[in-house]
């Protein structure tokens, strides 16, 4: 029987990210897909041009859909888009013992733009970390979490992801695509420092994440 993943995320119109790109990726890897969207957005490879947010209260029944039926191993959130909606997720997840959540503080967009307000970035500390298995943060949204001003190289990222396992979180991978070079992504499991590279190929890409 396939193993069930659920997704708990903004839907992406160019299918580059959010709930299109996990469940091509949940695919690819053998795992089924179930889904419980937070938002719809208007974007395509060059930006964000309009974002519809869903009543928490609607995400949260969808997640009890699925939790209700379906056997899920794991979780994966994304874009969570405001503060009403991680308070729902965070109890939804509480509530049905969502097992392995994975998060990724979906915080700023390939362009820069902030996708959360201060308000919403730290109610994702305080109610997202304490239940995630991983945290997986890129370079921009390890600095506004941590309230840092730049992350540059490894060593700062090994840092970073050690600070972000202090905030709550079991586990922290912290994701290097903005560093020169090879990309690198460090992992933090609460014991120890483990480091991932590898050679780029071609130019970095919308939902390259």
């Amino acid at each position: 029987m396939l193993k069930v993943v659920l997704s708990i995320a903004g839907s992406d119109s160019s299918g580059g990210a959010g709930i299109q790109a996990d469940l091509k990726t949940f695919s690819a890897l053998g795992v089924f897909g179930a889904t419980a969207i937070t938002a719809l957005t208007a974007q395509n490879t060059t930006g964000v041009m309009s974002v519809a947010d869903l009543d928490p209260h609607f995400v949260a029944s969808q997640i009890e859909a699925v939790m209700k039926d379906l056997p899920v191993a794991a979780a994966k959130t994304g874009m969570l888009s405001r503060t009403a909606v991680i308070e729902a997720v965070a109890s939804s997840v509480r509530s049905f013992s969502v097992p392995n959540l994975v998060v990724d503080p979906v915080m700023v967009a390939a362009s820069g733009a902030l996708l959360l307000s201060t308000e919403a970035v730290a109610a994702m500390r305080e109610h997202m970390f304490p239940i995630a298995a991983l945290v997986t943060p890129n370079l921009r949204e390890a600095e506004i979490l941590l309230g840092r001003e730049k992350i540059a190289d490894a060593a700062g990222m090994r840092k970073a992801a050690r600070d972000l396992v202090h905030l709550g979180a079991k586990a922290a991978l912290v994701t290097g695509g903005a560093l020169e070079g090879d990309a690198l992504d460090v992992l933090y499991d609460g014991h120890e420092i483990h480091e991932y590279s590898a050679p780029r190929h071609g130019p970095r890409a919308h939902g390259a994440g």
